[in-house]
């Protein structure tokens, strides 16, 4: 005989598949690159690595404050991720999360990440966190993204409020060194972005999602990512000069932002989607390069 709580527990796979698709919702990899801008900022701030709590907490509250944005984002794009190839295996699509559930899902993180930035970093950290999830939310998602070819630029902005709060958590304050890097990720999600879009133009069509390679000419879109690019290698040698960065720093930027250019250059004489997938995937090494060696440069001095 089968007893009530084994009739009523739930099989490993199914909790398992559950747990996965919750984690699915926080969009794992957008998060992970967010933390690769916060952690080394942190450094450059502390001139040496920080005290490892305040990292600790600083990491969790990013995660939880970001997962929860992606998940409201999921929430509410959820009818056009049913329509694009790219986003019909998510969970509110398939079905694994109710949307119910994903909200709920969302303001719980949101909350709790509020809480622990509050009470274990600081409260100028923790404000930041919330105005980018805010403004990833009700900025670019509800007002920018189905209304606007701009939408990426002004609402890439919530992607780079992680470097803030990077450095806040450990300053307690703000300064010209995190707005210019604040500067240097908020101009790297343009061409970063669209590059992406270029790949997948028929399914932004198809959802009517007015982004730069469905409104414009591959050849224009192109264009704009070079010249982001351009923007973007600029802003790090600002970042360069105003935190008086060393030798390792210069030779990493000079390496990864070259590679940048030539990529986005490449791209401009042949635009094409495979050409656009190597701008895609190089601007996600140059950013983690970059601030890899930007760590490494205070860290080895």
């Amino acid at each position: 005989m089968v007893s009530d709580a084994g009739a009523l527990a739930l099989p490993k796979e199914t909790v398992l598949a559950r747990l996965g698709a919750y984690v699915a919702l926080t969009k794992p990899r957008i998060v992970e690159l967010l933390l690769v801008t916060t952690v080394p900022t942190m450094v450059v701030a502390a001139g040496g690595w920080p005290a490892t709590a305040t990292v600790v907490a600083t990491v969790a509250g990013g995660t939880l404050a970001a997962g929860g944005a992606n998940a409201a984002n999921m929430y509410l794009d959820r009818d056009i991720d049913a329509i694009m190839r790219r986003t019909a295996h998510r969970p509110l699509v398939t079905g694994a999360v109710s949307a119910k559930a994903a909200l709920s899902f969302a303001v719980v993180l949101e909350v709790a990440a509020f809480v622990l930035l509050w009470a274990a970093v600081n409260p100028l950290s923790a404000g930041l966190a919330l105005v980018a999830a805010l403004f990833y939310v009700l900025v670019y998602t509800l007002l920018l993204k189905r209304s606007s070819k701009q939408n990426i630029v002004i609402g890439g902005a919530a992607g780079a409020v992680p470097v803030l709060v990077g450095w806040a958590a450990v300053r307690g304050n703000l300064g010209w060194a995190p707005v210019v890097l604040f500067a240097l990720v908020f101009l790297w999600t343009p061409p970063h972005f669209w590059a992406l879009a270029i790949r997948y133009r028929d399914d932004y069509a198809a959802a009517q999602v007015p982004m730069m390679p469905v409104v414009d000419s591959f050849r224009r879109t192109a264009g704009q990512i070079l010249a982001y690019a351009w923007a973007t290698v600029g802003a790090s040698v600002a970042f360069g000069l105003v935190a008086h960065m060393h030798w390792l720093y210069w030779a990493g930027a000079a390496a990864s932002g070259a590679g940048f250019v030539f990529l986005a250059a490449r791209l401009y004489r042949a635009p094409a989607p495979p050409v656009a997938m190597k701008v895609f995937h190089w601007s996600i090494t140059y950013l983690s390069l970059l601030f890899v060696v930007m760590a490494l440069d205070v860290l080895v001095r």
